[in-house]
């Protein structure tokens, strides 16, 4: 996804339901808390507490389908009016009347037979089309509440270590591969990813301060690259984990055993991967056929990663 600037639409209802898997029935207002929708049956401690859809995906549904439908008749707690959904990220918020959201999901399963509309036509709109988010900020909404979509973007901060790429005696090429690894992961997917690069030499000092930074500063991933062996200005795992507290071991432990099993040298690498808050961190070999292996494998849990990191069980 690009980065889109803020949008607004309005609410056109709200709705609840006492009971799951039952169409909701539209209400005056609706009150936000820490769990959800106050009297709705889909509140609690969990990442779905809220769910929206778009009044114009309810239109096309009903030219397609020839079926009227009432607000709430898809489970939707909040009807929205003029919003683009299809712009909407992962963690991205929405400020809606008084209560603030954030975005945790999107699409479900479809309840089948428990469906009337999918009972009576074969096909319901909020499986591919719906929202779910959970409360950050509780408060009132209601018909004509304005809504607010604020992106997040997913940052990500890329870190070549090299003392000779840093004085200019050859060009960095695995950084600039992991980047493109990276970008190809996220094409199509529900995020607003922010990729910045940064080389330095074997600097240990160095190294830590903008680890630091970005940890600090809410960086969601931070790939380095270089400084992972035995040689003696080989500084990347010891600094990382001095900032990253808490080891994600097997991770590396399963490449190098995949790799090293036809690339003994594979063994001799020390790379970690760690987190620390909502910030993971991944420290790589240099060369770009160890990016491509490690990355190959990094890429297949970073999404959940970042779900755990963010309290979100996506089980």
């Amino acid at each position: 996804m690009s980065n889109p600037e803020s949008s607004r639409g309005e609410v056109a209802s709200v709705n609840v339901s006492s009971v799951k898997g039952v169409p909701k029935s539209p209400v005056e207002r609706i009150v936000l808390n820490g769990r959800g929708v106050e009297g709705d049956a889909h509140a609690g401690a969990w990442h779905r507490q809220v769910s929206l859809l778009g009044e114009e995906s309810i239109g096309r549904f009903v030219e397609q389908t020839g079926r009227q439908t009432e607000p709430g008749e898809f489970a939707e707690n909040i009807t929205v009016r003029g919003l683009d959904f299809a712009a909407l990220g992962m963690l991205d918020r929405i400020q809606v009347g008084q209560a603030e959201l954030e975005v945790t999901q999107f699409g479900k399963d479809c309840h089948g037979s428990r469906c009337a509309i999918f009972e009576q036509v074969g096909k319901c709109v909020m499986p591919s089309e719906g929202v779910f988010a959970r409360v950050v900020n509780g408060g009132e909404v209601k018909p004509g509440d304005a809504v607010l979509h604020r992106p997040r973007p997913l940052r990500v901060l890329i870190v070549t270590l090299s003392d000779r790429a840093a004085a200019g005696e050859y060009e960095d090429r695995s950084g600039p591969h992991v980047r493109r690894l990276v970008e190809e992961f996220l094409a199509g997917k529900r995020w607003h990813p922010r990729i910045e690069s940064v080389l330095i030499g074997d600097d240990a000092a160095r190294l830590r301060a903008i680890l630091l930074e970005a940890r600090e500063a809410g960086v969601d991933v931070i790939v380095t690259t270089g400084g992972t062996g035995v040689g003696p200005r080989d500084i990347t795992p010891e600094t990382v984990l001095s900032v990253f507290d808490k080891p994600i071991p097997g991770i590396m432990e399963n490449i190098r055993v995949k790799f090293g099993q036809t690339k003994p040298n594979a063994l001799l690498s020390r790379s970690v991967a760690a987190v620390a808050g909502a910030t993971q961190c991944y420290a790589l070999p240099g060369s770009v056929r160890a990016v491509e292996e490690y990355m190959g494998e990094i890429l297949k849990t970073l999404e959940h990663v970042i779900f755990m990191l963010h309290g979100i069980d996506t089980h």
